[in-house]
């Protein structure tokens, strides 16, 4: 029977949703940021597991099953800073020099060698000063080669040793503006070269020792070209007993090129034991001092450091 007028009519049960698509489910964009989770999870595992990357405090390292690593983790992995971890606890360096784990990592941007040649000025060409200036690369490239026209008259080229000859000066750039480009080559780097005093001296300028590495006070390079250890052997010799390549040889002078690619070869023949050694004789470093109340700015927010005469609520 039809219900009546007033009768209340019984609703329907509601019915479920449609199950959501496979891929569907979760707010937008949740899929996406679900794969972008997981790729960082997978590249931090690699990390941990190189070595390169701690675990945050308090939790224990990664897991290589976490992610998805390289089959090739039990042989050589290579590092970010471009050295090759092999597993039997060594690495290769740049130079592909076998070299223990723990020595700080290479970076070659960071090593420049340096060679300057001088020619005489003043009373009888006593006075040296600066002709020509070459810069190269760890690996040898050259970053930086000129002729360079002294501030005072040139009195002896010294031409059998420096290779310069009054031709070269014509159009040399000036001293000052040739040292502004050569120090701001140099800043910030560790810079190699043969007596390498006498380059700065050339330049007027101050290298600070701890980024200075000088290949004529190398015991290590004497020590394996069978000289005395406290001799101080020409760049000639060295090249001579541990590249065996000639160099400086003829009447026309020294080039500064060969001269600094020369010295950098000799540096890195030795690089990551001289660096070790470096490295474990530096002195720790002082402990800060205390900070002086006295000095404290805060102090002077007290209410005793301001004007009486200041209005109450002024700005």
């Amino acid at each position: 029977m039809p219900p009546g007028k007033g009768q209340m009519v019984p609703l329907p049960p509601p019915r479920a949703p449609p199950p959501a698509p496979k891929g569907a489910q979760g707010p937008p964009g949740s899929k996406k940021r679900s794969r972008r989770h997981q790729r960082y999870l997978e590249r931090r595992a690699l990390l941990e597991h190189r070595g390169l990357l701690r675990p945050p405090r308090g939790l224990p390292e990664t897991s290589p099953s976490c992610g998805k690593v390289p089959k090739t983790l039990n042989g050589p992995t290579k590092s970010l800073n471009g050295t090759t971890k092999t597993p039997n606890g060594t690495a290769k360096d740049a130079t592909g020099t076998d070299t223990p784990t723990g020595v700080p990592p290479l970076r070659p941007t960071k090593y420049v060698a340096i060679d300057c040649e001088m020619v005489g000025t003043g009373p009888r060409g006593r006075q040296s000063e600066l002709a020509r200036c070459s810069v190269v690369g760890y690996h040898g490239d050259v970053i930086y080669d000129k002729y360079v026209r002294p501030q005072l008259p040139v009195v002896d080229y010294r031409t059998r040793w420096s290779g310069v000859t009054k031709g070269h000066l014509r159009n040399a750039i000036p001293f000052r503006a040739a040292q502004a480009e050569i120090l701001k080559i140099l800043k910030d780097k560790i810079v190699v070269g043969h007596a390498i005093h006498n380059d700065f001296q050339a330049l007027k300028y101050f290298h600070p020792k701890e980024r200075t590495r000088d290949t004529s006070r190398i015991p290590l390079l004497n020590q394996k070209a069978g000289l005395p250890l406290k001799a101080s052997a020409s760049l000639k010799s060295l090249a001579k007993h541990l590249l065996h390549k000639k160099i400086q040889v003829g009447c026309r002078g020294h080039s500064s090129v060969e001269d600094a690619q020369t010295a950098m070869e000799l540096y890195r023949l030795v690089e990551v034991q001289w660096e070790t050694e470096l490295a474990r004789s530096q002195p720790a470093r002082p402990p800060s001092p205390p900070a002086d109340p006295s000095t404290d700015s805060d102090q002077y927010l007290d209410d005793q450091y301001w004007p009486t005469d200041l209005p109450a609520g002024s700005p």
